[in-house]
């Protein structure tokens, strides 16, 4: 009994150490990009880059605004005012230690951002996870925006439960301790494989790892953070699903024919059912990772529907 517990000790130490070198590894290796705003007294990282009407560009689990600049980020920065920021707890944002902050939370400090910046009426564009975070923000400020795109939303509660790292890291104690060893150790193992899925049926885009410095959400306290959202997401939507008649504003879901992690059968197939305002365009053959393997179509997408809100506006005036 002696001996395991020292070749446990060993090895959770081992694992510890293994861990805290990856977060400096990933942190080297993606530095912040951005700068920095207080919103809600919380520091929040983001990017502001491109003139023209803003865009919001909030993204999903797992990832930070780094996802944005690898994909579709600088093609809408050409032609918009793009600001992508980190969401509480991802990246570089700080994340409040007393709460989760729910979709609801993180579309108020969208929110705040976009005050603190000066935008007006931006149009709101989100990627899964994040398809939560700009219904809130419909919802919350309606007459704030003057449009939004979900590129694969999640908009729905869904049956079943989620992956088992994330019931694992919301144990008092044992979720800490897994995060600040094992997990740290063994997710550098694991990522590619959940890349793959993400990407699939495409192949994944060459250099995709370490453009979208999806290493940072290995960090413990990134992937606590991560789970935490994933693992309540689903009980939130059940509630805010209820208010998806009072959307008004222009609302177009994108969706990828072949997405199995949000299929569209669940999420926007019910959204255009309940929301007036939304319409949906399915891209053929298209997965979960849409904005990287048809980024090109996406964009083109984004920026009619951008066109259409505008002459909306105009003509309302």
């Amino acid at each position: 009994m002696h001996w395991s517990a020292a070749l446990l000790f060993a090895l959770l130490a081992g694992s510890a150490a293994y861990t805290q070198v990856s977060v400096w590894r990933a942190e080297s290796a993606n530095p912040p990009i951005g700068r920095f705003a207080e919103v809600d007294g919380l520091r929040v990282h983001y990017t502001d880059q491109g003139q023209g009407r803003p865009l919001i560009l909030v993204h999903g689990a797992s990832t930070s605004l780094l996802d944005f600049h690898a994909s579709i980020g600088g093609p809408l920065a050409a032609r918009y005012r793009v600001i992508a920021l980190d969401r509480p707890g991802h990246g570089y944002s700080e994340r409040p230690a007393d709460a989760w902050p729910n979709p609801l939370a993180q579309a108020r400090i969208a929110y705040g951002l976009a005050q603190g910046l000066g935008l007006e009426r931006p149009i709101l564009v989100g990627h899964s996870w994040a398809g939560s975070v700009v219904l809130a923000y419909l919802l919350a400020y309606p007459g704030e925006v003057a449009g939004a795109v979900l590129l694969a939303g999640a908009t729905h509660p869904w049956e079943g439960g989620v992956a088992w790292y994330n019931d694992l890291a919301g144990i008092p104690v044992l979720g800490s301790l897994f995060a600040y060893t094992l997990g740290g150790a063994l997710g550098p193992l694991a990522i590619d494989g959940g890349i793959a899925q993400v990407m699939s049926p495409d192949p994944v885009p060459d250099g995709y790892r370490s453009r979208t410095g999806v290493d940072l959400s290995l960090r413990p306290r990134t992937f606590l953070a991560n789970a935490e959202d994933v693992r309540r997401l689903s009980p939130f939507l059940a509630e805010q699903r209820a208010g998806y008649s009072r959307i008004q504003v222009p609302l177009l879901l994108i969706t990828g024919e072949r997405d199995d992690l949000v299929p569209a059968w669940n999420h926007a197939d019910r959204l255009i059912l309940e929301a007036p305002g939304a319409r949906q365009v399915v891209i053929p053959g298209a997965g979960h990772g849409l904005h990287h393997s048809r980024g090109d179509p996406v964009v083109r997408l984004i920026e009619d529907f951008v066109a259409e809100t505008a002459e909306a506006h105009g003509a309302g005036h």
